[in-house]
C-alpha cells in the first residue's frame, strides 16, 4: 500500500533577511515527499522535471527510499523555476521570476506500480492536473488529501470545485478559506467549504498554528514559537507531507488520528523553516522528530 505525492519538483532561488541562494531544489512534491518519508516507507512521487534537474538532485529522494518512477524527465527541456524575495516580516514575499517550463504542459502519468495507492496527496497544481491524476487511478485511494491556493480560485474556480467533490481533506490558509467560502469567520468558512465535498478541512495560519474541522468538531493546533524563521518556503507542503505520512503509517482515518497528524505535520514544518529550502528536513533524525513532538505536546498541556 503506497502513498502518492503529486506536485511540482522544481528549482527555487530565495532571498530572505537571513541571506540568499542560487538555484536549489524546491517544489511542493519535494518538500511533501521528504517529510512523509520519515513517517511512511512507501512514498512515491508523480511530477515532471527537465533534463537540467540532474541525477544528484534526484538522489535527494532515492536516498530516502522515495520511488521516483513517476517523475517524468523531459530531454532538452528545463525544470520549473521560481525566485522570490521575502520581506522582513517573513509573511509576505515578492515573486521575482516564474518560469513554468516543463510544468506548463504537465500531464501526470501513473506507473503501474503506483496503482496500489491507498493514500494520495494532490499538491498545489492546476485543478485539471489534480483531477486527471485521480481519474487515472484504477481504484479510489482510501484517503485523498488536496492542497490548493488562491491563484486557482481566481482563474479555475469551476475546475477546483469539481476536484473538491472527490477529496477527503482540503488544506488551505486562512485567506484562501475566506476567499473560497465568501465568509470572514473561519468557523463559518469551514461550514461552507465542508458542503463542497471534503469531509475534513485544515486551515493553516502560519505562525499562529492550524485549525482542523470535521465530524462536527474543531481542533486547534499551536505553531512552535520560533525565535527566528530562516526561510518559510515549503513549510505548508512539509506540513501536508507529514500529515498524510502519519495517517498512512497509522492506517486509521478519523478525527482523533487527524489531530495527531496535524501535530506531526506542524512539527516537521517547524524544522523546514530553520534553513533554506529542503536542507533542514533532509537531515532529520527520529530522535529530533520525537523531541519536537514532545515540545508541541507541552505547549498545550495543562491541568485545571
Amino acid at each position: 500500500m503506497s502513498l502518492i505525492i503529486l506536485g511540482s519538483v522544481a528549482f527555487d532561488a530565495l532571498e530572505t533577511p537571513f541571506g540568499k541562494t542560487d538555484k536549489i531544489v524546491g517544489g511542493a512534491a519535494s518538500y511533501a515527499a521528504i517529510a512523509a518519508s520519515y513517517l511512511y516507507d512507501h512514498v512515491k512521487i508523480i511530477s515532471v522535471v527537465g533534463e537540467d534537474f540532474g541525477q544528484d538532485n534526484l538522489e535527494k529522494f532515492t536516498s530516502k527510499h522515495i520511488d521516483i518512477s513517476g517523475i517524468q524527465i523531459k530531454s532538452g527541456e528545463k525544470s520549473f523555476f521560481w525566485s522570490g524575495r521575502y520581506h522582513n516580516d517573513m509573511n509576505t514575499r515578492d515573486t521575482l521570476v516564474t518560469e513554468l517550463n516543463v510544468l506548463g504542459d504537465f500531464d501526470p502519468i501513473i506507473p503501474t506500480s503506483y496503482q496500489d495507492a491507498e493514500y494520495i496527496l494532490l499538491g498545489n497544481l492546476s485543478p485539471q492536473v489534480q483531477l486527471n491524476a485521480l481519474e487515472r487511478l484504477t481504484k479510489r485511494p482510501k484517503l485523498v488529501v488536496m492542497d490548493t491556493m488562491n491563484f486557482w480560485m481566481n482563474i479555475a474556480l469551476d475546475d477546483l470545485k469539481e476536484v473538491l467533490k472527490q477529496v477527503d481533506v482540503l488544506t488551505i490558509n486562512d485567506e484562501e478559506a475566506r476567499q473560497l467560502s465568501g465568509q470572514y469567520s473561519l468557523v463559518k468558512a469551514a461550514a461552507v467549504i465542508l458542503t463542497m465535498g471534503p469531509k475534513y478541512l485544515i486551515i493553516k495560519k502560519g505562525e499562529h498554528g492550524a485549525l482542523l474541522f470535521g465530524e462536527n468538531s474543531i481542533f486547534v493546533a499551536p505553531a512552535l514559537p520560533l525565535a527566528e524563521v530562516f526561510d518559510p518556503t515549503g513549510a505548508g507542503d512539509t506540513f501536508a507531507g507529514g500529515f498524510i505520512g502519519y495517517l498512512a503509517n497509522k492506517g486509521v482515518i478519523n478525527f482523533e488520528s487527524m489531530k495527531a497528524a496535524v501535530i506531526y505535520g506542524s512539527a516537521l514544518a517547524s524544522f523546514c523553516v530553520e534553513k533554506f529550502g529542503t536542507e533542514r528536513i533532509e537531515t532529520l533524525s527520529a530522535l529530533e522528530i520525537d523531541q519536537r513532538i514532545q515540545t508541541f505536546s507541552t505547549l498545550t498541556s495543562f491541568v485545571i
